[in-house]
């Protein structure tokens, strides 16, 4: 006798739903407040992206100013916000504020979770473009998201300088024509960070951000920083997860670092030297953004064009990678500047330091143990020198 168990479950199907668009559509998720679960915003985010969304994925515990940063920066054409707390009435509203006193007021909020009935009506009135009970199909969500998106104005009306740096990436990465008087200037450090998935390359791109952040509050550094992370562009859909960002804690950083996703096939940076300039010409002065990390896709072995486009490469590596042979292979480990052996308190840490001194030469190596912050210092320190 058949049960439930053993009935697959029905796969949604990966196709392009936005290809008659203007532009990929650009939907950040994210959950307020202090509700601990995730899975259902995960199944979300896979569906949008599998009908060609590009989806910035936040991460938990969000505030209403993390979230409006985010989606400001981000570019977005719709905030999807995740509410299970309770707490829709309240911060609801604060992220509708907090959208429009960082110059994007024009952005729709989107809600979903568990809202009653009842407060529907109250959740309209405070400017939530649509609410999602449970139960709504996840066809349904992709279409509100498609029907959100409207061409790219080349200006931000009453934007921030934030804000229209936002959208002037947004134009130049799509080969799009800019304002004429949008200001350029390379920053005067850029640093690249590659290495294959799961390395943690984002945990450690956020915890050098949030150092430099802290030096540059006290003194001991100039300037802002920013990022630029990027991530694979599905060959079937073209549709993108982007999730790098929430490993910085932006209820705590703030504006302190101006973060961007991208989405890319291969390592296809057209745009990115001409990005780095529009950065690092978005402020003047003691506000400017002197540092920019540009996260790699982490391809593999033979990634290797983001050395043309910083002034320093950091290659990061995981103990059990691979034996010296592996090392020896053309390919990433010749464009480092320095070489990070992340994940130290892993066995094999010792073997892989080892091995890497055959091939550094004069190069540094530096050990971290990323989600502690340990090593992260004197890795900032290296590729600042």
């Amino acid at each position: 006798m058949t049960t439930a168990l053993h009935v697959p479950t029905t796969e949604f199907e990966k196709i392009d739903r936005c290809a008659d668009l203007p532009h990929r559509p650009r939907v950040l998720l994210g959950k307020m407040g202090l509700d601990g679960h995730d899975r259902g915003v995960k199944v979300i985010a896979r569906a949008l992206r599998d009908s060609g969304v590009h989806v910035i994925y936040s991460g938990l515990w969000q505030t209403p100013r993390s979230l409006a940063i985010s989606a400001r920066d981000e570019d977005c054409d719709v905030v999807c916000a995740s509410m299970m707390s309770n707490s829709h009435l309240v911060l609801g509203p604060k992220l509708v504020t907090e959208l429009a006193k960082l110059g994007r007021h024009d952005l729709p909020v989107y809600m979903g979770g568990i809202l009653p009935q009842e407060d529907l009506p109250k959740l309209a009135e405070a400017g939530i473009a649509r609410c999602f009970t449970t139960g709504v199909g996840l066809l349904d969500i992709v279409k509100a998201v498609h029907d959100a998106v409207k061409d790219r104005a080349q200006a931000v009306a009453n934007g921030t300088a934030s804000s229209q740096l936002a959208r002037d990436i947004s134009l130049l990465h799509a080969g799009r024509p800019l304002r004429a008087n949008a200001k350029r200037r390379r920053p005067r450090r850029v640093v690249g960070v590659t290495g294959s998935p799961g390395a943690g390359k984002s945990t450690l791109v956020a915890q050098m951000a949030a150092e430099f952040t802290r030096r540059s509050k006290d003194g001991r550094a100039a300037g802002r920083c920013a990022v630029v992370a990027f991530d694979p562009q599905s060959p079937i859909t073209n549709g993108a997860l982007l999730g790098d960002r929430l490993r910085v804690d932006f209820n705590t950083l703030d504006e302190s670092i101006y973060y961007r996703s991208l989405a890319i096939s291969g390592e296809d940076y057209h745009a990115l030297a001409e990005i780095l300039e529009l950065i690092g010409g978005a402020h003047e002065g003691n506000d400017a953004f002197d540092l920019v990390f540009v996260e790699t896709v982490g391809a593999g072995q033979n990634e290797t064009k983001i050395r043309q486009h910083v002034d320093a490469t950091a290659v990061v590596l995981t103990p059990g990678m691979g034996d010296a042979v592996q090392m020896d292979k053309a390919g990433i480990l010749e464009i480092a500047d320095l070489f990070v052996c992340n994940k130290a308190d892993h066995p094999g840490e010792h073997e892989l330091v080892r091995d890497l001194r055959d091939v550094a030469g004069r190069r540094p190596i530096i050990e971290t143990v990323a989600t502690r912050g340990e090593g992260v210092p004197e890795l900032l320190d290296a590729v600042l020198a």
